[in-house]
């Protein structure tokens, strides 16, 4: 897992796994879910970051685990 974090416009990159995004999903708004060709999640990116520490957080411990695991 790697974060990519721009202050200057407060947006957060959590990239799961390093692949390109076949598709894009908005799951809540400024949230936007980076889906790859097997449908699977390859990355967050996340507008106004800095007041989504809860989601933040919560993604992050999720994806924790299958870190792991690989």
């Amino acid at each position: 897992m790697r974060l990519s974090y721009d202050k200057s416009t407060d947006s957060l990159y959590i990239e799961l796994r390093p692949l390109p995004a076949k598709r894009t999903r908005e799951i809540e708004p400024d949230v936007n879910l980076d889906l790859g060709a097997d449908g699977a999640p390859v990355g967050y990116d996340i507008q106004h970051a800095s007041t989504k520490r809860d989601l933040i957080l919560s993604i992050i411990l999720a994806a924790e685990p299958q870190a792991a695991a690989e």
